[in-house]
């Protein structure tokens, strides 16, 4: 018989029913208790094994659990012992197998894997906060190599699906005083719609940026050190190839980066950053976009629909604000875009011109239909307060030139530019056709039309009466009688029974205007 044996304690089973236990724990706050509790316990002197399995309540929720050791007195000890554990419940489902000891820290190595119908959910119910937003984080699964030392758990073969997104690769997580967690994952195919799905930066009607306030409360957390590779991404609406970008959290302030994506049909690198001031979200973002479809990209980014082609777009900006709408009133930066064989919706510059070089006061006719095609397209774009300035447009084809110059107001989503269309000496006969315009009105429906003084100008019948009429308010009455032949002229606001009227009628009104001016 071995020392001391006599004296080892032992039992075959022990049952508990209706048990209560209440852990108290001041040096980290922690009050923790369990109700009706019905456990039965094992713990047989033929076997240095121990075994407890049953149910109890805990924080709303009924667990059904089970725990064996393969040498208890080891485990008691502090000595390294077998163990397999689990723990069901509805928000969450733990298993461990694998090894336990407890010298002067816990340490345990095995295999663990956890799953959950909600990760959202089961955050909760752990006293956990779950990130804001509310999108997302919901099926969750994992099954890793664990090592546990401390308050540190190092996961190795990892494989982890969350919202049908699966990955694998590395991840360390520590909760020493504050949480952290640290991953490095490869993955084929991954969709981060579920998580943007609650954040919108144009409110309804899609004219007006969203004043909703931000949530920034997951901001300030848990640290996060993230690398992902991919081999397909989606984002909402965009589609990207092979991607790989990391993701940095500390302190409240969140940093993205792109080291290479494929994007738009081309390659996007650059970096987002957001950093928290009480409510208000400091945004800076740096991005360069090369040889990208512009339609795609000019769509997605921007909520452009007019322009087509390919190019490279660098953006760099800065905002501040505690809503989309505050973010667009603030921004500043700049923007230059290179485009080349494409086309811009909305108008047909060389058949306009065409027409109003023969007949300059043929009549408007429709200047938001067709397009203009471009061999050349450059932009340059400076952002102060939420008010874009253009300092350089041009847009070049064989037969015609565009030049432009003016603003563009972020929040109202709205143009106030002027420019000149040319026609080429060659595609004019010989001499250089130039008139200027106006682009005025919302990003995705703007009007274009014809500066009116230069067609009147143009005209040798009415170019002469024009310089001939020395009083302005005469003049003026003139040209808004030629404005309503050409169709030249933005229209006035006007009462509805006004508007209702017939087309037929504006030139006699007009003429009525100018004989009692």
């Amino acid at each position: 018989m071995t020392p001391g044996a006599e004296n080892q304690v032992s039992f075959s089973e022990i049952r508990i029913q209706d048990g209560e236990l209440n852990y108290e724990d001041g040096i980290n706050r922690i009050s923790e208790k369990l109700g009706d509790i019905d456990l039965s316990l094992a713990w047989p002197s033929i076997s240095r094994s121990f075994a407890a399995t049953g149910q109890f309540d805990w924080r709303g929720e009924r667990v059904d659990g089970s725990i064996s050791a393969s040498d208890f007195v080891a485990l008691l000890s502090g000595d390294r012992s077998g163990l397999k554990a689990r723990l069901a419940s509805a928000p969450l489902k733990v298993a461990f197998d694998g090894t336990v000891a407890n010298r002067t820290s816990l340490m345990m190595e095995g295999t663990a894997t956890m799953d959950s119908p909600s990760l959202r959910n089961a955050l909760r119910w752990m006293g956990q906060a779950p990130p804001g937003g509310g999108g997302g984080f919901g099926r969750f699964a994992l099954k890793a190599r664990a090592n546990v030392v401390g308050g540190s758990v190092a996961l190795t073969n990892v494989n982890v699906e969350l919202d049908g997104n699966v990955a694998e690769g590395v991840m360390t997580y520590a909760n020493n005083g504050r949480q952290s967690l640290q991953a490095t994952l490869a993955a084929g195919n991954l969709d981060f719609t579920p998580y943007i799905s609650t954040f919108r930066l144009l409110a309804s009607g899609q004219r007006d940026w969203n004043r909703q306030l931000f949530d920034l409360s997951s901001l300030s957390s848990t640290d996060l050190d993230m690398r992902l590779s991919a081999a397909k991404v989606t984002v909402g609406p965009s589609k990207l190839g092979r991607t790989a970008f990391g993701a940095n959290l500390r302190g409240g302030a969140l940093a993205l980066s792109v080291g290479e994506a494929q994007m738009y049909g081309g390659i996007a690198k650059g970096s987002f950053a957001i950093a928290r001031s009480d409510a208000v979200a400091d945004v800076r973002a740096q991005f360069q976009f090369t040889d990208v479809d512009l339609q795609a990209c000019a769509s997605e980014l921007f909520g452009i629909n007019k322009l087509s082609g390919r190019g490279n777009l660098n953006v760099s900006l800065t905002a501040s604000g505690s809503s989309p709408f505050g973010l667009a009133s603030s921004l500043d930066g700049t923007a230059t875009l290179n485009g080349h064989d494409g086309a811009i919706a909305g108008f047909n510059v060389e058949q306009l011109l065409r027409r109003l070089e023969k007949r300059p006061l043929s009549g408007g006719g429709n200047f938001r239909s067709g397009s203009t095609p471009y061999d050349n397209l450059n932009v340059s774009v400076k952002f102060a307060d939420g008010v874009a300035t253009a300092d350089d447009i041009r847009v070049e084809s064989p037969t015609a030139k565009i030049t432009l110059t003016g603003t563009a107001s972020v929040p109202s989503r709205e143009y106030d530019l002027k420019g000149v269309a040319s026609l080429t000496s060659a595609a004019a006969g010989g001499n250089a056709f130039d008139l200027p315009f106006v682009i005025q009105g919302p990003w995705d429906d703007p009007l274009v039309f014809p500066d009116p003084e230069s067609l009147i100008r143009r005209s040798p019948a009415s170019a002469p009466l024009l310089d001939a009429v020395k009083d302005r308010k005469t003049r003026d009455a003139v040209r808004s009688v030629i404005e309503r032949f050409t169709g030249g002229a933005a229209r006035p606001a006007v009462a509805p029974d006004a508007a209702a009227g017939a087309p037929g009628n504006a030139p006699a009104t007009a003429a009525e205007n100018a004989k009692s001016n």
